[in-house]
């Protein structure tokens, strides 16, 4: 099975893809280095919701109704706070007859930006549910937006609370999410003849593989946890008798679709 990845660059968020590669054959490797670095896989990691191309035209992830009252939640994937409050008013905007849109933003690779807001609701019974929804469920770089269609019968202030709380843990409930996980990008070079062992390697070992380059000879893109570069660069060594050349580039984010 081909998994698909995103990375991110924890300097300059930039993207790209890269997949598991596809194995030709299978080589016999007697290594004992790969089942140690199989099991010292444990870098940091955080949880976030899929990015979305137009995340402006996106539907809510969930509706939720009581007492009449219809809440619609909205989730999506957003790394700054200037980018969340242009979302934030494009859905303010679709629901121009709505009532109260508040809404709730955690941000950063360690959920140290945090917003909210109530949106005309009495205070701390909209944006604040909202958020503690946000952080209970452990995801960051996420923006969440409940529009609140009133029913006429009014739900009073811990009411508001439990439907705010229940409509954004439904949302984010419904919403794709991605693990990600700072690794070390490591660029490998190999004769072509040792291209069927390397990728043997790389399988086995399930690291993540970026871009491979064909020229005069063979260039893999790895992403490693920094701890585990030096294991993987002696496994490296002994399955191609010294032959590899290293070179290490950036730290990264890379995330991998959850189920």
């Amino acid at each position: 099975m081909m998994l698909t990845y995103v990375l991110r660059n924890d300097l300059a968020k930039k993207r790209t893809f890269c997949a598991r590669p596809h194995m030709p054959y299978r080589a016999r490797i007697n290594n004992a280095d790969i089942i140690g670095a199989r099991r010292r896989l444990t870098p940091y990691t955080y949880t976030t919701i899929t990015p979305e191309e137009h995340p402006e035209d996106c539907a809510p992830s969930a509706i939720y109704e009581i007492q009449r009252s219809r809440f619609l939640s909205y989730v999506i994937h957003v790394e700054d706070e200037t980018t969340a409050r242009t979302w934030v008013q494009s859905i303010q905007k679709k629901h121009f007859d709505a009532r109260h849109v508040p809404y709730a933003w955690v941000l950063g690779a360690r959920a140290h930006l945090q917003r909210s807001s109530d949106d005309g609701e009495p205070g701390g019974t909209a944006g604040s549910p909202i958020l503690e929804t946000i952080k209970t469920h452990g995801i960051t770089d996420a923006t969440v937006a409940v529009v609140r269609y009133f029913g006429g019968i009014k739900l009073g202030a811990g009411g508001l609370v439990r439907a705010y709380a229940h409509a954004a843990h439904i949302g984010i409930e419904a919403a794709k999410k991605v693990c990600m996980t700072l690794l070390h990008t490591m660029y490998v070079h190999i004769d072509y003849d040792l291209l069927a062992l390397l990728e043997h390697y790389v399988r086995d070992t399930n690291l993540c593989m970026g871009e491979t380059v064909y020229a005069e000879d063979v260039m893999f893109t790895l992403f490693i946890p920094t701890g585990d570069i030096e294991i993987h660069q002696q496994g490296i060594t002994n399955i191609t008798s010294g032959r590899a050349v290293f070179a290490l580039g950036d730290r990264n984010y890379i995330a991998a679709p959850m189920s």
